[in-house]
């Protein structure tokens, strides 16, 4: 078997995949907003673990977005702190991300939260025979994104899709333009790969950088731990305009900083990128509008910026697989990991 084979076509696999979890959403449209009005939670919680949990700080900021008081929490804190997160007098529902429906404290964190609350939880995950899937209210299960490979991508980036669309539902958005995310994914895969083989590839490059704001800083660091997991590189997030307060002094001719450039901030973000590249660093911008950026992701112009996060996602995924190739790592087996966390003395 050739070493990342798995994580190559689970990565390309996304537009597919993701035509699947908008089908899965739709089937429970009506589900999900008759859950949540019943429930009428004045505050939402959105829990995960790793992955996931930089996934529902995506989440969290998109549901704020749409006017939803949501904040996210690992699930061992959700777990081990509760009296700090749920606070008396507020009603709660809690949203699970989780690509096995089996990790520990996930499943511990879900019945503590029944339990203590008594509150509505939904969960998003790949395995719709899963313990999460199977004692929640309401699950959207993608099934067709569960994966071979240990590191997330097509799962991450399908649940996200997901999530995407639950904001959205709240916020009562028109979702035409979601319909465009697997050609839109399609294309950049097309037509980006070869600048993902490249930089990745780059001997030069000894850090990687990745900056991202709001709903975008859970896509950084979900872009940092794939480089990391995958290819055992130096690879940092940060919100953007805080990587000015002191991470810059690691901005030199052997980094690599890739700014995820939201349209409601590009100014200030496309100048700190101006900045690093006058301290001698590399840059790499992700965007749906024009930058300055010798290296540009362009993403599609059109899209609203609730829909855009996770495709922002896809090209950084292969820059980490071609990463680890060239570092001789297994991306389809990171060292020192498993597919679901398991913690038996919780």
């Amino acid at each position: 078997m050739n070493a990342g084979q798995h994580t190559r076509q689970e990565i390309n696999s996304q537009p597919e995949v993701w035509a699947d979890a908008l089908a899965v959403f739709e089937a429970q449209e009506s589900r999900f907003s008759d859950l949540i009005a019943a429930a009428e939670p004045d505050r939402v919680v959105v829990t995960g673990c790793g992955s996931t949990y930089y996934l529902s700080l995506t989440a969290a900021r998109l549901l704020r977005g749409a006017g939803i008081d949501a904040r996210a929490h690992p699930a061992s804190e959700l777990l081990l702190f509760p009296e700090t997160i749920y606070l008396k007098g507020r009603k709660y529902a809690l949203i699970t991300v989780s690509r096995s429906g089996a990790t520990t404290e996930t499943l511990r964190a879900a019945a503590a939260f029944k339990s203590r609350i008594g509150a509505p939880v939904i969960t998003v995950t790949c395995d719709s025979g899963s313990p999460l899937a199977l004692e929640a209210d309401l699950a959207f299960a993608i099934d067709s994104a569960g994966e071979k490979s240990v590191a997330q991508t097509r799962s991450f980036s399908s649940m996200c899709v997901v999530l995407q669309q639950m904001a959205a539902v709240l916020a009562g958005r028109e979702r035409a333009s979601s319909a465009r995310l697997p050609a839109q994914c399609r294309q950049l895969l097309d037509s980006f790969g070869d600048l993902a083989e490249t930089l990745g590839g780059d001997q030069g490059i000894e850090r990687f950088f990745f900056l991202g704001s709001d709903a975008l800083y859970g896509i950084a660091c979900e872009s940092m731990l794939k480089m990391k997991e995958m290819s055992l590189s130096y690879s940092e997030a940060f919100h953007t305009l805080e990587f000015r307060h002191g991470p810059m002094s690691m901005a030199a001719e052997n980094a690599l900083v890739v700014g995820l450039i939201s349209a409601l901030s590009a100014r200030q973000e496309l100048q700190v990128l101006r900045e690093m590249r006058r301290m001698g660093a590399g840059t790499l911008s992700v965007a749906s509008l024009a930058t300055d950026s010798p290296r540009h992701i362009a993403l599609p112009a059109d899209l609203p910026v609730w829909n855009a996060p996770v495709l922002h996602l896809p090209v950084l995924q292969l820059l980490a697989y071609h990463r680890a190739l060239h570092n001789g790592q297994n991306p389809d087996r990171p060292h020192n990991l498993s597919a679901v966390i398991s913690l038996e003395d919780l």
